[in-house]
């Protein structure tokens, strides 16, 4: 069996991934924080996130024994057709809910969708599983609440990077309580699918200060509630994995996609061409692609009977 890369790329203008190019180019490169005072320094450097209007209604939900923050959108024309549970990024150990607001008010407006971010605790203050049980808790409380709360129990998950990992760890963790049924689908932007160190990129990745943080006190990291690309992966709803050509984290995209697909699942993999890790937040016409492409995927699934 053999097949090309470019087989895989997402269909887009040469001109966009032009702009994508140069836009790496002109950009600092860099990795994440990799002692606890960078981490502490980047997180004080960090501007407070842009509001939204209208803004998230801030409230705090019980299930599963856990109390956690989450922060709700509702569609401003009309009541929600479904609800989409959001996972933010940030390696685990930065960034929040709010940071989302913009991108979660146009989700919520363009699809007709409640929206509901999770903030999860972060590392390395709250190392796994903390991250994963909220999500998690989050997750029950919708399956439990989403019909009385918004009108509809029709549910879809997503999240990027680090927030692709717990919204895949969230759904194994349903699967095996029998309460995944209600989430009609899964879009999961280039995530970090192993922190063990085994797989191509997680060797790359494997001195990241990010991992030591989140899972550095577990002995073995390939149990699935960590690093999901060895988990028991049947059983899971329709999932659309969006990742860049040219992300740290590719082959590892693809592998989750293969085993995805071999495990029985329905799975779509879309590579956008010279893209890097986290491109979808960029300020490029690729990332309005890709978005809009996963609003479209996500539309689908919700409204699908």
């Amino acid at each position: 069996m053999r097949f090309a890369l470019d087989a895989l790329f997402a269909d887009v203008p040469a001109e966009q991934v032009d702009e994508v190019r140069d836009f790496c180019k002109s950009r600092a490169g860099g990795r994440g924080p990799s002692t606890l005072r960078e981490l502490e320094e980047a997180r004080a450097k960090r501007s407070a996130p842009r509001a939204a209007d209208p803004p998230a209604i801030e409230e705090t939900i019980e299930a599963a024994e856990a109390r956690v923050p989450v922060r709700i959108f509702t569609p401003v024309d009309g009541p929600p057709r479904g609800v989409y549970l959001d996972i933010h990024g940030g390696g685990f150990y930065m960034d929040s809910a709010a940071r989302g607001d913009e991108r979660n008010r146009e989700l919520a407006d363009a699809l007709q969708l409640a929206v509901v971010s999770v903030d999860y605790r972060l590392a390395p203050e709250h190392p796994w599983p903390a991250a994963p049980d909220d999500c998690e808790a989050a997750a029950l409380w919708l399956v439990e609440e989403a019909d009385a709360r918004f009108g509809t129990s029709r549910l879809a998950v997503g999240g990027s990077s680090a927030g692709a990992t717990l919204a895949l760890a969230t759904l194994l963790r349903l699967r095996d309580k029998g309460a995944v049924g209600r989430f009609a689908g899964a879009a999961l932007q280039f995530g970090t699918y192993d922190l063990s160190a085994r797989t191509p990129a997680g060797r790359r990745i494997a001195d990241e200060y990010f991992i030591q943080a989140y899972a550095g006190h577990v002995e073995e990291r390939t149990v699935p509630d960590i690093s999901p690309v060895y988990g028991v992966l049947g059983g899971l709803p329709p999932t659309l994995l969006i990742v860049g050509g040219a992300d740290v984290l590719l082959e590892d995209n693809l592998a989750l996609a293969g085993r995805l697909s071999a495990a029985g699942n329905d799975v779509e993999l879309r590579v956008y061409p010279e893209a890097p890790h986290g491109f979808t937040s960029h300020p490029t016409a690729m990332a309005g692609t890709a978005l809009s492409g996963i609003n479209s995927w996500l539309h689908d699934r919700i409204t699908r009977p």
